[in-house]
């Protein structure tokens, strides 16, 4: 069901809770008391019922309608309207899953509209009803409990970005052709991430209170500590993306070093063959300057040089024998025998 819980607080305790929502109304003016209203992926008719109860600003009534929205704090009058991206790490497919939950905080009222499963806002009413002291300071408590409860869901998912980040540092050494794809994917989590918590800082910043907006002492310190926790998640998350964007130029540098590596193989290679080549040819030139004199000589021709000569034959197999001996030294001195 869209509703998931409605009630009315009473300093700070539980009264017997109306039957509709639209009772939830009467009795909070009634008791003089503090709506609770939590929605689950409303329509848009239970939406604006709300939003004409308690005059929400229409902005940010089509922010809660639209929905994707990055994490953010309005301030509508009397109303504060804050969008949160909880998060939650999911360790089947060791990816972590974004969620949306936008909160209406006023005077007597809160109104969260959930688009996830993440957080878990029940525990949270359930937290609160056991410290009627704390939710006796209003709608601002309640807040500040939400707020704490999307802080303290990131500390998993920091354990398994970081156990993630862990394993790609081990596949990077050991010349995993997927790792590329995995710091990536990884890195597009931890900016997702980073959007997430970032505006968190000024939003608590802000929730801390001034003079136009005064806050209970108490209310003060506790949010405070949340936000102690969200600029270490903030840190956390710069590191792991500093940490990944080393990754990935890590693995350019191995992979560059590979084909180094390959191209100086298939280098050598090829100044092996260009050697053999060399000595094939040096020898082919050899054994071709006799053959060339033979040839000439084996003509059957009646007119030639020294044919009928005492010394042709000697002659022939000298040049023969010069031939191939000149050229032998010549390859040897260039290195080519």
């Amino acid at each position: 069901m869209p509703l998931v819980d409605f009630g009315v607080y009473v300093d700070g305790a539980r009264t017997p809770d109306p039957a509709t929502l639209t009772d939830t109304f009467e009795v909070m003016r009634e008791r003089h008391g503090m709506a609770w209203i939590g929605l689950y992926r409303p329509s848009e008719d239970e939406v604006r019922e709300i939003a004409a109860e308690f005059d929400l600003h229409p902005l940010a009534v089509e922010d809660a309608l639209v929905g994707h929205q990055r994490a953010k704090l309005d301030r509508y009058g009397d109303t504060e309207f804050i969008v949160l991206r909880p998060a939650r790490y999911v360790d089947s497919t060791e990816e972590v899953e974004f969620g949306e939950v936008h909160v209406f905080v006023g005077v007597d009222f809160v109104v969260t509209v959930r688009h996830a499963e993440s957080p878990d806002l029940a525990r949270v009413r359930h937290r609160m009803e056991e410290n009627p002291e704390l939710l006796a300071l209003g709608p601002q408590a309640v807040l500040y409990a939400i707020l704490d409860e999307v802080v303290d869901e990131y500390s998993p998912v920091i354990a398994g970005l970081e156990n993630d980040i862990d394993e790609i540092e081990d596949q990077l050494f050991d010349g995993d052709p997927g790792v590329a794809r995995r710091i990536f994917g990884l890195s597009r989590e931890v900016i997702e991430f980073q959007r997430a918590v970032q505006p968190l800082v000024p939003i608590l910043e802000t929730l801390r209170g001034d003079e136009q907006h005064p806050i209970d002492l108490e209310l003060r310190r506790a949010l405070r500590d949340v936000l102690d926790h969200a600029q270490r998640a903030v840190e956390r998350a710069d590191g792991y993306r500093a940490i990944l964007e080393n990754a990935l130029l890590v693995h350019s540098t191995l992979v560059a070093q590979a084909q180094n590596e390959e191209m100086r193989r298939m280098t050598e290679h090829s100044l092996g063959q260009n050697e053999q080549v060399k000595k094939v040819s040096s020898w082919a030139a050899i054994l071709f300057a006799p053959t060339l004199v033979g040839t000439i000589y084996g003509m059957n021709f009646d007119f030639m040089p020294e044919l009928h000569w005492v010394f042709g034959y000697p002659m022939a197999l000298g040049l023969m024998a010069a031939t191939s001996i000149t050229l032998y030294f010549v390859f040897k001195r260039r290195h080519w025998l």
